[in-house]
């Protein structure tokens, strides 16, 4: 080959290599002068694919973060719409996206933040049926989930795929994170081999969760994502990081890929993507089976025996944090005093316990109900269908 033919060759093979304009240079212009990033990293950020699941918690701090540091494409999947009581934490909504699609919104600001890249929304529920298809085409799974059939899902989809599954998870006052199904290291199921019994774990809607805790927690796996994608940094394989913002303490624990596990070890059971609400113990029910079945009475009915004069009990079995928030006039027994204190109800008068949304009261009826009371229901939908229904001054949370 000629001289004039190589250097024709290596014009074109310069050109089609990625590059930054001015204005990324610009604007990733901190990332650019450190060099531990420097052009290189960036163009890895800029070549990039990351798909994150979930829009939510989780999502909001990681849809901000990537996008800023230049990710190239940035794919969210999520199925919801923006509510009221998210803006205490998703901080990518605001005030006037209450209504909205999620996806919609969050690509709305994300592309505001960073016009430079692409973001892909992909408006589905994530299934055994969708999961390997939607994953297939990215790099790098974070998992922003807040229940565990998804959370088996999206495992055993990176390790079938050979995708790194950036986790993280909320509760309270405690988030933890980690990277799960890298080479050599321990996946999802090697940490938790079996799901918690249907209704044990509340969620957060039931329990609760500092509004700043997904960004701290999510800011640490857009972190990691970040140093998988530049190849700097020990990331966290193998080690669970564990926080706790009322202690402003970090533990860490060590992880190892158990040579017994089921998709990941060294005879794997789990080849395929399987049905995740039944592996859980949720196919076909809404409740856990010891309260499926408790009597119930809907809000209309219980005020229709209030206002005719009939004696009915209200027992109200929140904690007491949250009957300060709003009440019905009950009595107030906390779950977990109900079988030591049992003895103050009166089982000759009809008793219709309540809670926020009738979860926890179902599980109190079905106690009652062993316990030998017989004139016991569980109010349908809890204070929130009462708000909804009957009453509306009755505050909401």
């Amino acid at each position: 080959m000629s001289k004039q033919g190589a250097v024709k060759n290596n014009q074109t093979a310069e050109a089609t290599q990625p590059t930054l304009s001015q204005q990324e240079i610009l604007r990733y212009s901190r990332h650019l002068i450190m060099p531990e990033v420097g052009m290189d990293g960036q163009l890895r950020l800029k070549a990039a694919k990351v798909l994150l699941i979930g829009a939510g918690g989780l999502g909001a701090p990681l849809g901000l973060y990537l996008a800023a540091a230049g990710v190239g494409r940035l794919g969210l999947v999520d199925f919801d719409v923006v509510d009221f009581t998210n803006l205490q934490r998703q901080v990518t909504f605001g005030s006037k996206d209450v209504g909205r699609r999620k996806l919609e919104a969050a690509k709305e600001r994300l592309q505001d933040l960073n016009p430079e890249i692409e973001i892909v929304t992909h408006e589905a529920k994530l299934s055994s049926e969708n999961a390997l298809d939607l994953l297939r085409d990215y790099d790098i799974i974070v998992d922003g989930t807040d229940n565990f059939p998804t959370r088996y899902l999206v495992n055993d989809a990176c390790v079938l795929l050979g995708k790194p599954n950036v986790y993280g998870s909320i509760f309270r006052f405690e988030g933890q994170a980690t990277v799960f199904a890298l080479k050599d290291g321990p996946c999802y199921r090697c940490l938790y081999p079996e799901p918690p019994p249907p209704g044990l774990v509340p969620s957060c809607a039931e329990g609760g969760v500092l509004g700043v805790l997904p960004g701290i927690v999510g800011s640490i796996q857009a972190n990691e994502t970040i140093k998988l994608i530049i190849g700097q940094g020990d990331v966290l394989k193998g080690r669970l990081l564990v926080f706790d913002a009322l202690k402003m303490k970090f533990r860490e624990l060590r992880l190892r890929q158990n040579p017994d596990c089921p998709l990941c070890g060294d005879r794997p059971t789990v080849t395929k993507l399987i049905d995740y609400q039944e592996f859980c113990g949720l196919r076909g029910q809404e409740a856990p089976p010891e309260t499926a079945a408790v009597p119930e009475m809907t809000p209309a009915e219980l005020k229709a025996k209030l206002d005719a004069g009939e004696d009915v009990f209200i027992l109200d079995v929140r904690e007491p944090h949250e009957y300060q928030i709003c009440h019905l006039g009950g009595y107030l027994i906390p779950p977990a005093e109900l079988p030591r204190r049992v003895h103050e109800l009166d089982s000759a008068r009809p008793i219709v316990a309540h809670c926020r949304s009738g979860q926890r009261s179902a599980k109190a009826v079905d106690f009652l109900q062993k316990a030998g009371f017989r004139k016991v229901w569980n109010l349908k939908g809890g204070i929130l269908a009462w708000s909804d229904q009957v009453d509306p001054s009755v505050p909401k949370y």
